[in-house]
């Protein structure tokens, strides 16, 4: 498997080949009677709220005595609160966290260990990266990548064929200017210029954003043609901030409404898509001198002041690994679960839409972790969605931008 970046930790697998792993479902510690315990998460939000809620449903009717109270805030605002209540002591007992900030939470001693877990129902590489010298803090709750949404309707109509893996960005420009029709509010494309993005452009531009030795690399000519590649989209085809984008569910809207050809997204989105009033699919993302898709892993924690531990980690376990749980995310096209059972897995393929769920898994092939620095995490990635921000808007160059950032991230890396 050809990789584009070290997994450190993370594994991915295709639907063949996987190594089974017994599931033997949840452990069942004891826990005392009639308890709350709180869980706070960024995972549902956006439309999910309905599948989570029916996970924690079937939960507390198999444990009669565990109340959970659920609080969702979104992704953007999620870790600021996070922060938050870790600082003054208000950490929910159960809570959300993401691969690029473990590191950072195991090493502050707010994670607790969680022992007597079942680990060998998770893709085993997914679970060690929740480990630190052999004990779980945390539990993989999803893993899920990006991949390019297009409109069949919208290429049909212009006489275009649709993308594939052999795509690279010449393709999706060439096809992009000419599926744009600004007049009649159609836009060819839709890439959001943003952290997330710029490092895995980086990557397909055959760059690196860190070095292996921990310093900043995405201020290259890799780089430079990574920002480009995002910038230049901006007003040509795909619409600006003052248009728009950028603000909350305005490219999902636009890709529901019909108005969008191609949309790089999560396949969290399948879910929200499923009932659309337009024909779509997905693709491999293209790539510049390589492919490179972003693989994201979620996972719970439970906190290490919590009052409530074997609850609280009883209901980690559920809510990562239960059939319920597995069940509910297939068939809402909520991510993946990270559980090693590759049969429960297959049926994913059979869901539609879309069509070419293989997508997914080929995406798997060629990866680009986002990187990691530690308590400077949330900072990085904001400098660099602020600088790209300021070249889309013309107000700086993208080679003063990147060198902007890079004097701006330095200090954070310690």
């Amino acid at each position: 498997m050809n990789r584009t970046a070290p997994l450190t930790g993370i594994g991915i697998f295709a639907v063949t080949g996987l190594a089974l792993a017994g599931c033997a479902g949840p452990t069942n510690p004891t826990v005392e009677d009639d308890v709350t315990i709180t869980y706070s998460n960024f995972i549902s939000a956006g439309g999910n709220e309905k599948n989570l809620e029916a996970i924690v449903d079937a939960f507390e009717k198999e444990n009669k005595g565990i109340t959970v109270e659920v609080k969702t805030l979104p992704y953007a605002d999620y870790f600021t609160a996070l922060q938050t209540d870790l600082a003054g002591g208000t950490v929910a007992d159960v809570f959300d966290i993401e691969f690029a900030n473990y590191a950072a939470y195991q090493q502050s001693g707010v994670l607790a260990q969680l022992e007597g877990v079942d680990a060998s129902v998770y893709q085993a590489s997914l679970a060690e990266a929740y480990a630190t010298d052999g004990t779980q803090y945390a539990l993989p709750s999803s893993f899920s990548n990006v991949v390019l949404f297009y409109n069949s309707n919208l290429f049909d109509a212009a006489g275009l064929d649709y993308p594939t893996a052999d795509w690279t960005w010449a393709d999706e420009k060439a096809a992009a200017e000419k599926l744009t029709d600004v007049g009649a509010g159609v836009w060819g494309d839709y890439q959001p210029i943003s952290y997330h993005e710029f490092y895995k452009a980086v990557a397909q531009a055959g760059g690196e954003f860190l070095k292996a030795d921990g310093s900043l690399g995405f201020n290259s000519p890799e780089g430079i043609a990574a920002a480009e590649w995002l910038v230049s989209k901006s007003g040509t085809t795909m619409p600006t901030a003052e248009q728009g984008a950028g603000t909350p569910d305005f490219d999902s809207g636009l890709f529901a409404d019909g108005k969008l050809a191609m949309w790089h997204s999560g396949i969290w989105m399948f879910g929200g898509l499923a009932d659309a009033g337009i024909t779509w699919d997905i693709a491999v993302e293209p790539g510049d001198a390589q492919h490179a898709s972003a693989m994201f892993s979620n996972a719970v924690g439970v906190s290490a002041g919590t009052k409530h531990k074997d609850a609280a980690t009883k209901f980690a376990e559920f809510l990562t690994s239960s059939k319920t749980t597995v069940d509910t995310r297939l068939t809402a096209g909520w991510e993946l679960p990270p559980i090693a059972d590759e049969a429960a897995l297959s049926a994913y393929l059979d869901i539609t839409p879309p069509t070419n769920r293989q997508a997914v898994f080929d995406s798997l092939d060629e990866v680009a972790l986002a990187p990691s620095i530690g308590d400077g995490q949330a900072q990085m990635q904001d400098i660099v969605t602020e600088e790209l921000t300021e070249a889309a808007a013309g107000r700086k160059t993208v080679e003063d931008a990147l060198a902007d950032a890079e004097k701006r991230i330095a200090p954070l890396l310690g």
